[in-house]
């Protein structure tokens, strides 16, 4: 598999800094990736070596462990649904929440 990566500089203060530009991948390809890595450790590889030859770092291969190990591409995509819908209710008790308050002060005349 051919990787092209993409460089930019970032300016903070007076210094340069030379980043590699973040990919981000889908649900599916991190599942892929997990399940290449297991065979990988199974064969006695380490995980350095293993996060290394998929393109990521120990700290993303642990994380994705941690929130995508063991699922099922169905059961991941049905996570990130219920993660989004409950951002959006989040969001609407919210607003739904400083209404009231709004209501209720100017119920009181406390503005």
């Amino acid at each position: 598999m051919v990787q092209v990566l993409r460089w930019y500089v970032a300016v903070s203060g007076p210094e340069w800094e030379v980043r590699m530009k973040r990919k981000r991948y889908s649900v599916e390809q991190i599942i892929g990736k997990l399940r290449e890595a297991e065979v990988l450790l199974s064969q006695g590889r380490t995980v350095k070596e293993v996060s290394r030859g998929l393109g990521v770092t120990e700290q993303t291969y642990y994380r994705w462990r941690k929130e995508y190990g063991g699922l099922k591409v169905s059961q991941a995509r049905r996570l990130k649904e219920l993660e989004r819908e409950n951002s959006r209710l989040k969001k609407a008790v919210a607003e739904l929440t400083l209404d009231k308050v709004i209501l209720k002060e100017a119920l009181e005349g406390n503005y």
